[in-house]
């Protein structure tokens, strides 16, 4: 049945109500924080993981993938921005849109390890974020900056950069939540839990794959692009650091894998939390946030979201 015939159900419409409430909280929130005399760069970098978060989510939560280089599709889209806007004076609002032209074609050159599964998918796709930082690293340095990176020079524009992470942000959530309502979602889902019974049933498992793969690849290298502007200067050592996928799975997690607000709740909750900590335990920073994260794996496994849902199952066919 199509979408459209399906609006008038009491369970869509609240659904769909939640989620516009949602998204519209979040929309107000962020647009107010320069107005109000927030804090910018926190701001920034929690819509950034959100949308990280989100874009994961399509990878592990619909498709059942655990790209463990994600942080590749991110480093490639912050030096394609880069060196478009460094080397070849290409506008930023060109150059952001053709960051996430080349996750789409790094996803496509990734794409037949999509053959694997579990932990071998893992490794390989952990190698293969290895060699892209390696092949940028041993390109001319002229072109990537060697070891010094690149700067944008005067480009920096927090404002900005801030309002246009806010809409890749949006960008992403109406899509997962588009996803999440789709025969394209749907098939996804299938194909992670028996992607035999979804091929006798005619889905083309690899290329139900595929799209996914594509979506959850676009987003990183646009927030890869987007953070290249903000801070206005790239290297390899912060654009492909590991601890980029490390944050992204477990704001990810921690939220629930498979629903439109669990990464977004997920991240929310951590970023505000290591701040907390950061805050009043600068030196210990790392070590209660690791034991909260150890915590929070083991009581609550699916993540705050996920556990909700298994508790009030009642409740799915409501809540994005």
């Amino acid at each position: 049945m199509a979408l459209s015939s399906r609006t008038l159900e009491p369970a869509d419409r609240i659904y769909f109500m939640l989620a516009a409430l949602i998204g519209g909280v979040l929309l107000v929130y962020f647009a107010l924080v320069p107005f109000l005399g927030g804090n910018i760069a926190f701001h920034f970098y929690l819509m950034l993981w959100i949308t990280m978060a989100s874009a994961f989510n399509v990878a592990a939560g619909f498709a059942g993938y655990l790209p463990f280089g994600y942080v590749a599709f991110y480093g490639v889209g912050a030096f394609t921005t880069a060196i478009l806007v460094k080397k070849a004076a290409v506008p930023i609002f060109l150059a952001l849109p053709l960051a996430g032209v080349a996750g789409l074609v790094l996803a496509l050159l990734f794409a037949p390890t999509l053959r694997l599964s579990g932990i071998y998918f893992g490794i390989v796709n952990l190698a293969l974020a290895g060699v892209c930082r390696l092949t940028i690293t041993n390109l001319p340095d002229w072109l990537t900056g060697g070891s010094f990176g690149l700067q944008l020079g005067s480009r920096a524009e927090p404002v900005h950069s801030f309002y246009v992470m806010m809409a890749v942000m949006v960008a992403a959530l109406a899509t997962i939540l588009w996803l999440a309502r789709s025969r394209l979602g749907k098939a996804l889902r299938a194909t992670r839990d028996d992607p035999d019974a979804a091929d006798m049933m005619g889905v083309n498992v690899p290329r139900i794959r595929l799209y996914g793969w594509l979506i959850s690849a676009a987003f990183p290298a646009i927030c890869g692009g987007v953070e290249a502007w903000y801070t206005n200067v790239v290297d390899t050592e912060t654009a492909f650091n590991t601890l980029t996928t490390a944050k992204t799975v477990i704001y990810a997690v921690a939220g629930g894998l498979g629903t439109v607000t669990g990464p977004v709740v997920g991240a929310v909750a951590m970023v505000w939390l290591d701040e907390l900590i950061w805050r009043r335990f600068p030196l210990l920073n790392l070590l209660i946030l690791g034991v909260a994260t150890v915590a929070l794996v083991l009581f609550l496994p699916r993540g705050i979201v996920g556990t909700l849902l298994r508790r009030k199952p009642q409740w799915r066919r409501y809540v994005p």
